[in-house]
């Protein structure tokens, strides 16, 4: 265990830096934009604006995690639901698996808290209250549909992007923007999580945990319902790239459940 963390830390800590930094985006853009006193809420004053503002500013957010170094070489999962899939498809070992996850959530939880010092009263008071993913009016079983489709179609996307050489360096720019599409057009209804680790860190920073079983049990099932659905689609067979990569950009060699998966296929 010793001997895969010294060969892999830098991995994991990239996920928690990609994590906390997607945090400190969402919750410096958020409070600009509905903290009544922030300039940026003076200056965009019609909701639908600062809703499409905010979803155009988280993408940039997005792409800039996924498309770094650091981000390329881990995979830039950044999402316990996306890890637990690949981990199905077999792309990621279960120890590693198990430290992104752990890193997850670590940077989530670090940047919301480095993001109430910084930001004060306009982020923790309500209204913006440390970003928290809640339900919206229409209720908790429409979030939690909301949160399943959009998870389940995001990991379609994010496979079939990167099942493809051509389509793979594009996968990154599709998952921005599909994020952004998301913050326009979903977040009325559950907050736009998608990441059971974005929405811990939140309601750890807000003492506020009713509903919080819905953006851990939606997302995850969501990914591992089309991890399962992409592997019955490719028999098996498809060319996903394996994570972390070392050094030199090498993928990880197949672990034997890979190996025997394929002899079967």
């Amino acid at each position: 265990m010793l001997a895969l963390i010294g060969r892999h830390w830098r991995h994991y800590l990239a996920e928690a830096c990609g994590l906390g930094f997607f945090m400190l985006g969402a919750s410096i853009i958020t409070t600009q934009l509905r903290y009544k006193e922030a300039w940026l809420h003076g200056v965009i004053t019609d909701p639908f604006a600062r809703i499409a503002t905010l979803g155009l500013l988280m993408s940039f957010v997005v792409a800039i995690i996924i498309y770094i170094p650091w981000g390329s070489k881990s995979g830039a999962h950044i999402n316990p639901a996306v890890t637990l899939a690949m981990w199905r498809l077999g792309k990621i070992d279960a120890p590693d698996a198990l430290f992104y996850i752990f890193s997850q959530f670590a940077g989530g939880v670090i940047a919301v808290q480095i993001a109430g010092l910084i930001l004060g009263s306009g982020y923790t008071k309500v209204g913006t209250n440390y970003v928290v993913t809640q339900p919206g009016p229409a209720g908790v079983v429409a979030a939690f549909i909301a949160e399943w489709i959009i998870a389940f179609v995001l990991m379609m996307v994010l496979m079939w992007a990167l099942s493809d050489k051509k389509r793979e360096n594009f996968a990154g720019l599709m998952i921005a923007i599909l994020l952004g599409f998301y913050l326009v057009v979903e977040e009325p209804f559950s907050g736009m999580s998608l990441n059971p680790a974005r929405s811990f860190a939140s309601a750890l920073a807000a003492r506020q945990w009713e509903h919080l079983w819905i953006y851990f049990v939606a997302p995850i099932s969501a990914t591992l319902v089309a991890a399962e659905l992409f592997r019955w689609m490719t028999s098996g067979a498809h060319d996903l790239a394996a994570h972390p990569q070392d050094d030199e950009g090498q993928e990880r060699d197949n672990t034997p459940v890979e190996q025997a998966g394929a002899q079967k296929t």
